[in-house]
């Protein structure tokens, strides 16, 4: 392709156009509690059949892109992860939002978001074929030892009480067996009820834990004091904070190029392990969970990258690397463009233009980022009750949009009570997330593995993907394990001095 071609491209076509619609239209329908970012693409499905190919594909890439970032803003300010993988960006943005640094938070999530998602372009652009071939070497043992490499991260997200966080972790799986049988198709645990037939959504579940205990505890201690409006303002890194995020950054980035690559793993699983990472790495470790800038940092760019890499497998193979992967496959299909190894030769323009596409997504981030945050500070800003009965609004319209069902919203206000209670008994409430998020993933997969091994447990072992993953868990509980016990040592050795 040469540089005339591109400037037409740029100049001529819809391509431009199409990746600030996707853009906008992403970060609404992130920011939007229960509308996840293959909701908002699968919205836009209808409208690409009259579409010239390539814009309709750069618009269902920049809407994935977008909606990705778009989840962080209503978890840093009103506790509510707009997607999935903003559960992690939660942890210390809506921290530094408790502190007045809402702005600060807001600009380093677009500034790491950004960085992702062009460390993700470029890994698109140069890794595709060969890292699609490490992607389709996975088998069903592999994707439970994945799982298991997630959850070996509840051992450092546990808090104070490791059995608290154990108790969790294993109450978010139990509600993962919730639904038919991966196996058999049979219901599990529906109580004749056939809307549980599907499974409980984590995203109901993440807005009942998160959104709706935060505003039960907020009646019940009766706060309503304001933020202050001097503070409602974007604040993007200075040099010396550039100089702190940029390894928290290059970990997410890393992570959200291996788990994009990974069928099935997906944004959630890569920034819950990129805020690991992160916090495993830095020196300030005692911050984490107490607005830390670098768990910010670490989740954001792990999930924008990943929005960029889980195509790899996508466009190379025919294999989508995650649900918005999929929907995004549809879109392929409904112009007659067939992903795989023979549409970068049918097809090279089309690869061509979403490779472009996606790289003006980014510059539209930046803009549209900087644009659309300062109505949000100013929002949270507002008198709490009316703050509150708008969030319910939002909280509970969304949680019926997921599946046009009133059991839905039931379900997020139980989930809502439930949090109050695990607050009150000091349970950590991540580990339950990511039990309720892999659940299904290690159940399935595990459960795969031994019917074609014929029962043999070994099978885990001899599969060199699994062996590593598994090994590569067993080393992350037991360096958790030993930061206890060091810990636990030094506070014993102060308190008998």
């Amino acid at each position: 392709m040469d540089l005339s071609y591109l400037t037409q491209l740029l100049l001529t076509t819809p391509v431009v156009p199409a990746a600030f619609g996707g853009i906008v239209w992403g970060i609404l329908g992130g920011a939007l509690p229960g509308i996840s970012p293959s909701i908002s693409m699968a919205l836009l499905l209808p409208f690409t059949y009259g579409m010239h190919p390539s814009a309709a594909v750069v618009l269902l890439g920049a809407t994935y892109f977008g909606a990705e970032y778009g989840g962080s803003i209503p978890a840093i300010l009103i506790r509510t992860p707009g997607t999935n993988s903003a559960a992690a960006t939660l942890i210390d943005g809506y921290a530094m939002n408790q502190q007045g640094r809402a702005g600060e938070a807001l600009g380093i999530s677009l500034m790491s978001g950004i960085v992702g998602g062009t460390v993700g372009l470029v890994m698109l652009v140069a890794l595709t074929e060969p890292l699609s071939q490490v992607a389709l070497a996975f088998r069903p043992s592999s994707y439970f030892a994945l799982g298991i490499l997630g959850l070996s991260v509840i051992a450092s997200l546990a808090g104070d009480s490791l059995l608290k966080g154990l108790m969790a972790g294993v109450l978010g799986l139990m509600i993962a067996t919730i639904g038919s049988d991966p196996v058999t198709g049979g219901g599990r645990f529906i109580f004749g009820n056939a809307d549980l037939l599907s499974g409980i959504p984590p995203i109901i579940v993440m807005v009942g834990l998160y959104a709706v205990t935060e505003l039960i505890t907020d009646r019940g201690t009766g706060v309503q004091e304001r933020a202050d409006q001097s503070k409602a303002r974007i604040v993007f890194p200075n040099a010396a904070m550039w100089k702190r995020i940029a390894m928290p950054q290059a970990i997410g980035s890393v992570v959200g190029l291996v788990e994009g690559c990974t069928p099935g793993a997906g944004g959630t699983v890569a920034a819950f392990l990129a805020y690991s990472e992160a916090r495993r790495w830095s020196r300030r470790k005692e911050e984490f969970g107490h607005g830390s800038p670098e768990g910010v940092a670490a989740p954001e760019a792990a999930n924008t990258a990943t929005s960029k890499t889980a195509l790899i497998p996508m466009l190379s193979l025919g294999i989508p690397g995650s649900n918005s992967a999929a929907i995004l496959l549809g879109g392929f299909l409904i112009q007659g463009l067939i992903p795989g190894p023979m549409l970068f030769v049918q097809h090279a323009n089309i690869v061509f233009d979403l490779y472009v596409g996606l790289a003006v997504s980014i510059v539209a981030l930046l803009i549209v980022g900087y644009l659309i945050m300062p109505p949000c500070i100013w929002l949270v800003n507002r008198p709490k009750p009316y703050l509150s009965a708008a969030i319910y609004a939002l909280v509970l319209s969304g949680a019926y949009a997921i599946g046009n069902s009133l059991f839905q919203v039931s379900l997020v206000l139980a989930f809502g009570a439930l949090g109050f209670v695990m607050k009150y008994l000091r349970m950590p409430v991540l580990p339950m997330v990511l039990g309720v998020v892999l659940g299904f993933m290690v159940e399935s997969n595990f459960r795969r593995a031994l019917v074609l091994s014929g029962g043999d447990l070994t099978a885990f072992v001899h599969d060199p993907i699994s062996a590593g993953l598994l090994s590569v868990s067993a080393l992350f509980i037991l360096s958790s394990a030993v930061g206890r016990f060091r810990k636990r040592a030094s506070v014993s050795g102060k308190v008998t001095t």
